[in-house]
């Protein structure tokens, strides 16, 4: 199974969501810039700030490598056809639901997910203040990544249901890939440019490219001659 164009879709998803993980997280990386060691000049040190970001996005990843995995896992146990079948359902409506929250009819589907195992992670996180080294701010991005937010847990759905621990984990990678741009020139103060990613162009661009991922994964068995397709779609099944 490949993942090319989930892979695609999901950054175009995490370009979609700088708005939101502007408002929801925005106001994070403002405040680590009083808790992170500053240089000669006073300013937060730069390569920590960055620091924050890529621990963030590795969460994603370990995320996705998690739940990809133990889906994946199911999958080989039950590797049938009506079980394929019925996985590449539930991932044309993920993407799906991916095209709505790009396109803004669905604001926040949290589902109510994560905030429990967050409750538990976030003190870890006073631990690591202040942030003074490299090791600190990447384990603080990582705490980070797992609050709850529903731009990510769309996304998780998607990743889950690639069936695979590398793909998951690529595509939550992928997601997070297109959150730092914003995110990262948030932590450094230009929240002007900060926004660029999330004018309504782009999400229109990335709710376009989530309605065309649905619609070709679900399609995918009753394309039988587009084999150079099928390389790029989730669940390889034959039409009923």
């Amino acid at each position: 199974m490949s993942d090319s164009l989930t892979l695609f879709a999901a950054l175009l998803l995490g370009l979609a969501a700088s708005g939101h993980c502007l408002v929801m997280c925005g106001g994070i990386s403002a405040a680590l810039g009083i808790a992170t060691a500053k240089r000669a000049d006073g300013r937060p040190r730069p390569i920590l700030l960055i620091g924050y970001q890529i621990g963030r996005a590795t969460s994603y990843a370990l995320a996705g490598l998690l739940l990809g995995g133990a889906l994946g896992a199911l999958i080989g146990v039950l590797d049938i056809e009506s079980v394929r079948r019925a996985l590449r359902v539930l991932a044309a409506a993920a993407l799906l639901l991916g095209a709505l929250v790009a396109f803004g009819r669905v604001r926040d589907p949290g589902f109510g997910i994560g905030h429990e195992l967050w409750q538990r992670i976030a003190p870890l996180g006073r631990r690591l203040l202040p942030v003074t080294s490299l090791p600190r701010a990447l384990a603080f991005g990582m705490i980070w990544g797992w609050m709850p937010c529903g731009f990510v847990y769309t996304v998780l759905i998607i990743a889950a249901l690639q069936g695979d621990a590398l793909h998951g984990a690529m595509t939550m990678a992928a997601f997070g890939l297109g959150t730092l741009p914003s995110m990262t020139l948030a932590a450094f103060g230009a929240q002007r440019f900060a926004g660029f990613s999330a004018r309504p162009a782009a999400r229109r661009i990335a709710g376009f490219a989530l309605l065309a991922s649905a619609a070709l994964t679900l399609a995918g068995p009753w394309l039988p001659h587009a084999t150079w397709l099928h390389a790029c779609l989730p669940f390889a099944c034959r039409a009923p």
